[in-house]
């Protein structure tokens, strides 16, 4: 349980269930990563909307859980030895929520780490390309003349693409059974629609990838998840 002693982000967010996990985020590809997997163990917790603007990210309330003002961030007030533990970075909250709850981390230590490499795949390469990506294709990045910037990055999106699509050939999720590798990813490549960038990294050649993308969106906790925490 949290002590006496609550922690600075809750004079900005205050925790009305304070015995459940606390989860900070907003529905972006990142932060549905924490949403979905909390709505996949079935673990409780309280959800607290933190905008993407800098009166939130970069309130002292904030930066108080995350120095590096992205969301999402969480506390769970009974973490390990009973103790609370506040943690950030989607891709470390879904290794915690994943050993807390004993689901979604493979059945054996082999299993974990082939997981594993899947999710830093995601965390190193898919998210920081696709975004960068996103920038320069519909965001601030996109009136710039020289066409150099948007040529790596659709590129090197085709190229991550061709990775999952050949990793899937014959799998139905990407590293066995549905595991936190596949609720890191595939909110990721769902995110090209959001961008506007289907059709120029030439989208339907992955068949895979589609249909993947598919059967994940179609599972119920992902349809929750992928809306919490609600837009104001």
């Amino acid at each position: 349980m949290l002590d006496n002693k609550p922690h600075p982000i809750m004079a900005r967010w205050p925790a009305q269930s304070p015995d459940k996990i606390q989860l900070y985020s907003y529905p972006t590809p990142n932060g549905v990563k924490a949403s979905i997997m909390l709505e996949e163990t079935g673990l409780p917790y309280e959800p607290h909307l933190v905008t993407l603007s800098d009166a939130d990210v970069k309130s002292p309330e904030f930066l108080s859980l995350n120095p590096n003002n992205k969301i999402p961030a969480i506390i769970d007030p009974n973490g390990p030895d009973g103790e609370p533990l506040a943690l950030f970075e989607s891709g470390a909250i879904l290794l915690y929520l994943a050993e807390k709850s004993g689901k979604l981390l493979g059945k054996s230590a082999a299993d974990k780490h082939r997981i594993t490499q899947w999710l830093m795949f995601q965390m190193g390469g898919v998210g920081p390309m696709f975004g960068q990506l996103g920038f320069f294709y519909k965001f601030a990045g996109s009136e710039i003349e020289d066409p150099r910037p948007r040529e790596r990055y659709v590129n090197e999106a085709k190229r991550l693409l061709n990775v999952v699509n050949t990793q899937l050939e014959g799998k139905y999720w990407i590293a066995g059974d549905f595991s936190i590798a596949d609720i890191a990813l595939a909110p990721w490549l769902n995110a090209l629609d959001f961008y506007g960038a289907k059709e120029v990294v030439g989208w339907d050649d992955y068949a895979n990838v589609v249909a993947y993308v598919d059967r994940f969106m179609q599972r119920p906790a992902v349809q929750r998840g992928k809306a919490i925490p609600a837009r104001a």
